[in-house]
């Protein structure tokens, strides 16, 4: 049994001993991935048993396809046999065979989120409700939590708590909302992804004959990432066991983040409790990190008291103390982080891809990507768009695009029905067609619609030109942020945004926020003269010209937000925005068990780590267009100081609350305070000094600019330009400065002098 034959004591116990019931605990690292396919392996190779009786569950197609390959690589062809997948995919495959039960064909349908919304959308309509108060996502997300916790459309209705909760949130008719569309999935032979395992759990319940039957088949039943299952998955997996009771969990606790869609950890807490000859594995033998991240992410868990406990470790080397990095700012937390990035990667001949940054939520990743970009560091963003890619933010950068450039026909075309004011692509292709007809500006057109266009969509077209020359008079007179905000909150997007509770509106949300913090940075920065909107523009269309790569470049670091991370493993990894209210989460500290699942999220990050982990915060962030005061976070003084080393980033008064980091200064308890005394302590740093240029200085025509010229510039003194870009509008330079290093300068903003030697 060659396949035995790499396995630690406890990896081996949870491989052979396959008869009973049987829960895992799995340390970050510890191989449960391996001993998850080799006790199916054993249990068809050794024992005999057939792959069609054995049912093992995933939540990922990737994690199902890689455990089906390593049991191939033990028992050949017969591993794909095993009724092995997601719990969605094999549970629609019970239900296709089944669908006659619960009166459905077996072709039936599975409708996506966005076939969902549609319907919802529908509903809403027919039933002349206001879109504005049930909208399709806020909706959805009801019926979906409902859903999780087995509750039917019948039962909502009956239930004065679900109507309470939906008359304080001043929409009552959701229920009615749920059976309407209940019935028109009947109807249309569809169901949703969460039908799928609600109507399994059905199924089981009203036909037992049926129940009976996948019991029998299944003899044995394993779940990976159990702490992630909801109450329905949890019900049909017990129910499958109940008869055979050879039901293996594999999980970790200390893992449980998904709490937002539903997964209870109370599910593998209290797993015991269903099982009194339950037999206990932990694999608590770490592979991946060294001791020092291992032990770190140890005293951090610990704080939490909803737990099975457990003692990590690890054989590998000490490795390096876990980095503390403090910036004065997000901007400044960027360029530090990325500035670490290339030092670790040139001093241990390491590629970017080894690289990882993890934030709490998306809209931290602007800064962060703004010091990639300057950086000239590649990288990639998992499980969400790059910042200024998101529809949102693309949303208010095409109103503020149209609001100084009224020809710009994409923006026009992104913006005019947005948020909806009934113009249609059909009125804007009318508009574009008058444009060319006429020989004049699609603008023209607009602000002479009655001429083209009549009814309501001409009405509609000239509210939007008045509400656009309006921006346009904003912008002449005002500052960039300023003039940004003013049109964020006066063309709807904002509100239209704030109202959307869910946890994607609200990231929408944070997101424009985001943005608006990013021009109230650029706003503020002394290095930047021109503080108009067309300048802020100009500098975003510098940072995202990126060339575009057209050959496979993996070489990229990669960042995403903690949540994505989960089950990846990196050898460097950098925590962003280690701040209160940040990390832990404003909305989740309302209760013990939201706090300690933060928590969990932090043991997340910590043991994504291989070799270094660094994490980093500032002391100043701009949110909603404040720069607001930032305190460490809590989750600093959970880790042991012990492990914790001084910042050498930094100099002088930036590294003075990490010089009492070094653990014979105290303990942890001092270590906190004297992170958060130095926060409340610390001066703002002295601004840099420009360069003060001639009382005769005058900007040259720089046309001719040409690389190896010596130039002057107002604020950053002289320098040599190192590099010329003359494509497209808008020309650049790189000009290496004696005191202020190597800039990108957009040359119709730039205001240099040239001179002669």
């Amino acid at each position: 049994m060659d396949y035995l034959k790499n396995l630690n004591e406890p990896q081996l116990e949870g491989v052979m001993n396959t008869e009973g019931p049987c829960m895992i605990i799995a340390g970050a690292g510890s191989g449960k991935t391996r001993v998850l396919t080799m006790r199916i392996a054993h249990l068809i190779k050794a024992q005999e048993v057939d792959p069609f009786n054995i049912l093992a569950l995933t939540f990922t197609n990737k994690a199902s396809k890689e455990m089906r390959n390593r049991i191939e690589d033990v028992v050949g062809h017969e591993a794909r046999n095993i009724w092995m997948g997601t719990f969605h995919s094999i549970f629609a495959r019970i239900l296709r065979a089944e669908a006659s039960k619960l009166g459905y064909p077996s072709n039936f349908t599975i409708y996506d989120t966005d076939d969902s919304k549609s319907l919802i959308k529908n509903i809403v309509k027919e039933k002349g409700l206001d879109d504005k108060v049930y909208k399709p996502n806020t909706v959805l997300n009801r019926i979906s939590a409902a859903k999780n916790r087995l509750v039917s459309w019948q039962e909502y209705l009956k239930n004065p708590i679900y109507r309470a909760d939906d008359e304080s949130a001043m929409k009552p008719e959701v229920g009615n909302i749920y059976q309407a569309y209940a019935d028109r999935c009947f109807k249309a032979s569809a169901m949703d992804f969460d039908d799928l395992l609600f109507n399994t759990n059905v199924l089981f319940r009203d036909h037992l004959d049926v129940l009976n039957k996948y019991q029998q088949r299944f003899r044995y039943v394993l779940v990976d990432e159990f702490q992630d299952t909801n109450l329905s998955q949890y019900l049909i997996t017990k129910k499958l066991a109940a008869v055979n009771q050879n039901i293996c969990v594999v999980g970790d606790d200390a893992q449980s983040i998904y709490a937002f869609r539903g997964a209870d950890i109370q599910n593998i807490l209290n797993f015991e409790k269903d099982y009194v000859d339950l037999r206990v594995i932990k694999l608590e033998q770490n592979y991946r990190s060294t001791q020092n991240i291992v032990d770190a992410a140890n005293s951090v868990i610990n704080k939490n008291r909803a737990q099975l406990k457990k003692k990590v470790w690890t054989e590998n080397t000490p490795g390096e103390l876990i980095e503390v990095i403090k910036a004065s700012s997000d901007n400044e937390e960027g360029k530090l982080v990325a500035s670490n990035i290339f030092e670790e990667k040139m001093h241990h001949q390491l590629s970017y891809e080894d690289f990882a940054i993890l934030y709490r939520t998306n809209s931290q990743s602007r800064s962060i990507e703004e010091a990639l970009r300057r950086a000239n560091i590649k990288y990639k963003i998992i499980g969400g768009l790059s910042f200024y890619q998101r529809k949102e933010i693309k949303d208010i950068l095409s109103y503020l695009r149209f609001a100084i450039n009224q020809q710009d026909e994409q923006a026009l075309r992104r913006i005019i029905n947005l948020p909806k004011r009934g113009i249609g692509p059909a009125s804007v292709d009318k508009v574009v067609v008058a444009a060319y007809e006429h020989d004049i500006t699609i603008w023209e057109v607009l602000e002479n619609i009655h001429s083209f266009l009549s009814g309501r969509t001409a009405n509609a077209i000239a509210d939007f030109v008045t509400m656009i020359k309006a921006f346009k008079l904003e912008i002449e007179r005002k500052d960039a942020f300023e003039a940004a905000t003013h049109i964020a909150k006066n063309s709807g997007i904002l509100r239209e945004l704030y109202e959307d509770k869910t946890i994607e509106g609200l990231n929408r949300y944070e997101n424009v926020q985001e943005l608006l913090n990013a021009i109230k940075e650029y706003v503020d920065n002394e290095e930047n003269e021109d503080k108009s909107l067309g300048a802020f523009l100009q500098e975003i269309a510098l940072l995202t010209s990126v060339d575009q790569d057209k050959s496979e470049d993996n070489d990229l670091v990669t960042l995403m937000t903690i949540h994505m991370a989960k089950g990846l493993e990196f050898k460097y990894i950098y925590v962003v925005g280690m701040e209160e209210d940040l990390f832990p989460s404003q909305m989740m500290l309302s209760s013990r068990a939201d706090l300690e699942e933060e928590r969990r999220l932090f043991y997340v990050a910590i043991t994504r780590a291989k070799i270094k982990l660094c994490l980093s915060y500032a002391l100043n962030r701009y949110r909603f267009g404040r720069l607001k005061n930032c305190e460490p976070s809590r989750f600093l003084e959970d880790i042991d100081p012990k492990y914790i080393k001084v910042n050498r980033l930094q100099k002088g008064s930036d590294a003075l609350a990490f010089d009492q980091l070094n653990p014979n200064h105290g303990t942890g308890s001092q270590y906190a305070r004297n992170l958060v005394n130095s926060v409340r302590k610390k001066p703002a740093p002295n601004p840099q000094h420009y360069h003060k240029p001639d009382k005769d200085f005058a900007p040259s025509d720089t046309s001719g600019l040409a690389e190896g010229m010596k130039v002057e510039h107002a604020k950053f003194g002289f320098g040599v330009v190192t590099m010329m870009d003359n494509l497209g509008a808008n020309k650049k330079a790189k000009v290496n400065f004696e005191k202020f290093g190597e800039k990108t300068l957009l040359l119709s903003f730039a205001k240099l002098k040239i001179h002669d030697s």
